[in-house]
């Protein structure tokens, strides 16, 4: 009978010891399973800020990315613009978006701010609800908040909620935590993006949108093609019409020219003020070759007008007494190929430098 108990004993210890490895295997599996989806999502996220689309759209993704590929219940993120903080993307009913965009005045994670540490809440039964929560006792039973900072400064949050209570307590907490150095990385490569979409406006004499317009939504049409014909072109008698006559009359000048050219083009070539007497064309998907001549008419057409001069006061009357009535405008051109996926900031700048190192008496179309 003692041989019994002994043998018995030894099979629970060897089944024990068995069952211990096992589930150190599992756990390690497990491991590399979360390393190897990590490794996907950062693949993805790389994807999506190389996509054409807006910073918004880029951050909505990328959160819907962590949902699906990490199987969360909600997900939020929360930035500051620099006056309030706003949802920036999240999968949780709006009515609740007071709530999420307002959890840094919540006592419960001021400490996780000041320590850039994640906060785990979590309840212990169904009658409780979490700290934050104002009247949501279904919604959420358990979350984590990530502060996020950017060299520093603290920027926003991320929080995963769940609706079972201590959903995250066995969760790795170090590969969130690079999941979250990832989604600031992504938020500081975008926020370059942000500044040029914000600064895009509309001119106010041409009514044109500015250059920062091609350099975001712009660059959506443009590379839809894989090469476009990039002209540049200075009204260059400009200046010396607003010195001559008023800066009323150039500022006149400039709307009559950039509407001529604007009802001449198709709507899908972009035509913007690159900076003062500067304007910028874009043919979309069309060669230089095939451009010149419609250039070269351009030109000569623009060039044939005549601008009434403005009589602003008894000044400028004396001041025009021996001259003429009207002024007309002179240009000069530069024609270069643009290719999808390089710096259009670049090459406007090369055109930029040709035209302003060109003779000031230079009026013709060039193809660099």
């Amino acid at each position: 009978m003692t041989i019994v108990i002994v043998i018995l004993v030894i099979v629970v210890l060897v089944l024990l010891v068995y069952n211990i490895k096992i589930n150190k295997h599992i756990q390690d599996l497990n491991n590399v399973n979360q390393k190897v989806t990590s490794l996907n999502v950062l693949q993805e996220f790389m994807s999506t800020i190389g996509e054409e689309e807006s910073v918004d759209n880029k951050i909505i993704k990328i959160n819907n990315i962590l949902i699906e590929k990490y199987d969360i219940k909600y997900s939020t993120i929360v930035v500051f613009d620099g006056a309030e903080y706003k949802i920036k993307a999240t999968n949780v009913s709006e009515k609740h978006w007071e709530t999420l965009q307002n959890l840094q005045n919540e006592d419960i994670f001021k400490d996780s701010i000041t320590t850039a540490t994640p906060k785990y809440v979590t309840v212990n039964n169904e009658k409780e609800k979490l700290p934050y929560q104002k009247s949501e006792f279904g919604r959420a039973k358990s979350a984590i908040f990530f502060p996020l900072y950017i060299d520093n400064i603290y920027i926003g949050y991320w929080i995963l909620e769940s609706g079972i209570a201590h959903a995250f307590d066995k969760l790795d907490t170090t590969i969130l935590e690079v999941v979250k150095d990832n989604i600031i990385s992504v938020l500081k490569s975008v926020s370059y993006q942000s500044i040029v979409e914000s600064l895009n406006r509309k001119d106010l004499y041409s009514e044109l949108n500015n250059v920062e317009y091609l350099y975001g939504k712009g660059r959506k049409i443009v590379d839809k093609y894989p090469t476009s014909s990039i002209c540049m072109f200075n009204i260059i008698n400009l200046s010396a019409i607003n010195e001559e006559t008023n800066r009323k009359t150039g500022n006149k000048l400039i709307t009559e020219v950039s509407k001529y050219i604007r009802n001449s083009i198709s709507e899908e070539y972009l035509f913007v003020r690159y900076m003062g007497p500067k304007f910028t064309i874009v043919f979309s998907g069309i060669d230089t070759e095939s451009v010149v001549g419609f250039i070269q008419e351009l030109k000569t057409n623009i060039e044939s007008m005549k601008i009434q001069i403005e009589q602003v006061n008894e000044q400028t009357k004396k001041k025009n007494n021996s001259k003429k009535d009207f002024v007309s405008p002179k240009l000069n051109f530069v024609v270069t190929t643009y290719y999808k996926g390089t710096a259009l900031e670049g090459l406007n700048k090369k055109l930029e430098e040709y035209l302003d190192e060109a003779d000031i008496e230079e009026s013709d179309i060039n193809l660099i």
